[in-house]
């Protein structure tokens, strides 16, 4: 059995069981793949894929056994790679961050801005998405930390470290009818348009399950994954805005006006999810610890184990 057979059958089920391009992307022939996945097989005595002809048509239960333990060896491989990396340059290398736009642009800029002063010599990625498109992320290996709020808690791949809990606001135009009521409802807010989050990202589930549990039915006119989208509908007029906290800025806002929610919807906590079988450099545990100071390595440890 040889870590390269591993590779090959990874790449095989990644690229939705279709030989040419697993051999396209590992710049290799199909019939050195074939091969190689045939001997795999004599060797552990199972078909790992059910063919038609020449064509793999799907995996087998004894192949997605072998397909799940053979994702934890390359997962492995790759952690003694990056061990050896740590030893021999402890302050240099590359750190992807899978995030939504909300925690990007408002939550994260502080810990990144003293991670970079700290570590000028490791790349920092940010990849954008939804919770469960950054969860993915992680769990494939193509990021190394995923910080979200809704979605990701339902990996079981992963590892989940509260950060923060945050709650929401209103965003309404100058001289809006809701600036002048002493206590906000939701019977208020559901009396306008209303313009918040798309389904997938930042609390939505939260607003939902308040107006659900007053038996009222909002008018969501539009939904954004951006919180700067919204801000700039609300401000054309098109209905009130639904978001988080820390996205509104009075000084860059200027033509909005802020209206505290907190009372109306229950709190959202802000997680980092870590692969289980991952391997974290220094720098990594140091990452999340500026942007949660509440997390050293000593409790990132114990939670990882």
């Amino acid at each position: 059995m040889k870590l390269q057979q591993l590779r090959y059958l990874h790449e095989v089920v990644s690229q939705g069981l279709n030989l040419s391009k697993a051999a396209e992307a590992l710049h290799t022939s199909q019939p050195g793949i074939s091969k190689q996945i045939r001997l795999l097989e004599n060797e552990l005595g199972v078909d790992i894929f059910v063919r038609h002809g020449k064509r793999v048509v799907k995996v087998t239960p004894p192949g997605q056994a072998i397909l799940d333990i053979a994702e934890r060896m390359l997962k492995d491989a790759k952690n003694l790679k990056q061990i050896g990396q740590d030893f021999a340059n402890e302050a240099s290398g590359s750190l992807t961050i899978a995030t939504t736009h909300t925690q990007a642009r408002y939550a994260l800029p502080p810990a990144i801005k003293h991670f970079t002063a700290c570590y000028p010599k490791v790349k920092l990625i940010l990849r954008q998405g939804n919770p469960t498109q950054i969860a993915e992320l992680v769990t494939s290996g193509e990021a190394d930390i995923a910080i979200a709020t809704e979605a990701i808690e339902l990996f079981e791949e992963l590892v989940m470290l509260p950060c923060y809990q945050w709650n929401r606001c209103i965003i309404v135009p100058q001289g809006h009818p809701l600036l002048e009521l002493r206590t906000l409802t939701l019977e208020d807010i559901a009396r306008h348009p209303i313009i918040t989050y798309d389904f997938a990202f930042t609390g939505r589930s939260k607003i939902n399950q308040a107006f659900d549990a007053r038996g009222l039915n909002p008018n969501v006119v539009l939904t954004a994954i951006d919180a700067d989208v919204i801000k700039t509908y609300v401000e054309l007029g098109l209905g009130v805005g639904i978001l988080a906290k820390m996205a509104f800025e009075p000084k860059r806002d200027h033509y909005l006006r802020a209206i505290d929610a907190g009372h109306l919807f229950e709190p959202s906590t802000t997680r980092i999810g870590i692969s289980r079988n991952s391997y974290l450099r220094g720098y990594v545990y140091d990452f999340i610890e500026m942007f949660a100071p509440h997390l050293d390595h000593a409790t990132i440890r114990a939670a990882m184990r």
